[in-house]
């Protein structure tokens, strides 16, 4: 069998011009395509991959956040406890303090409440002893007892010392009316001569002298010149006596115990 050399190089012709032609308008454009396939297919993958990337940062940012919150909550919450606990131990020591102020005053009231009447009534039992006391020297006043005051204003009148004779020699020399002596009952004549002489020696003059009786002295005398007046009385001395009485210490009262504060 002859080879056709011109038919098969025509032949190895049209294929190779089939093959340039089927890569030029056939498998270029596929692989084209194929190739911007593959290159989306990539972008898109690079961008999920980004984006996952994200996600997860953002997930973790969160997570921080979260966390950061949750702490500074926890603060908060921590420090508003123990503020509100401060403050109710404030609340409650004020009210404590409180209570305990109001006690004392009510208790301070109680006791000068008490004391006043106490002293209230020492100065009532007093008045009454001193009342009965000078009731009982009336009814025993007598004769021989304003002989008892007449001896006692004479002894007082011949211990008058210097400083106490300047006024009742300035009255006796400043007025010359009588010289007024007053005495519950009437006195005698040896009693008014003991008054007479002894008011002589001390003025260095006899003075003038009227007796008079006055049944409101018990037991007493007195003596009255413009002004001056020196007096022996049992109703004076009783209630000298009631002046110079001491009052009695109130008995304190029993302070109870404060009640121990519950502690909340």
């Amino acid at each position: 069998m002859q080879i056709n050399w011109f038919t098969v190089i025509a032949q190895l012709f049209n294929f190779a011009l089939l093959a340039w032609l089927m890569k030029r308008f056939l498998y270029a454009p596929i692989l084209a395509a194929m190739d911007q396939r593959e290159q989306q297919i990539t972008a898109q993958l690079t961008a999920a991959k980004t984006q996952q990337d994200q996600a997860h940062a953002a997930h973790d940012e969160l997570t921080r956040k979260t966390a950061a919150f949750d702490a500074q909550k926890q603060a908060l919450l921590t420090a508003a406890e123990a503020d509100a606990e401060t403050q109710r131990q404030k609340l409650l020591a004020a009210g404590r303090q409180e209570a305990d102020d109001q006690r004392a005053k009510q208790l301070k009231a109680l006791q000068e409440s008490q004391a006043t009447q106490q002293a209230d009534t020492a100065r009532q039992t007093r008045q009454t002893v001193f009342a009965l006391a000078k009731k009982a020297l009336a009814d025993l006043a007598s004769a021989s007892l304003e002989a008892q005051a007449v001896a006692v204003f004479v002894q007082r009148l011949q211990q008058l010392s210097r400083a106490d004779r300047q006024p009742l020699l300035a009255a006796f020399q400043a007025d010359k009316k009588p010289m007024q002596v007053q005495s519950a009952f009437a006195l005698t004549d040896e009693q008014r001569a003991a008054i007479g002489t002894t008011l002589g020696g001390l003025l260095g003059a006899a003075p003038n002298l009227v007796f008079t009786t006055s049944p409101a002295l018990i037991s007493g005398i007195s003596l009255n010149a413009n002004g001056f007046r020196l007096a022996w009385d049992v109703a004076d001395y009783l209630v000298a006596l009631e002046k110079a009485a001491p009052v009695p210490a109130p008995t304190p009262s029993p302070v109870p115990n404060p009640e121990p504060h519950a502690v909340e």
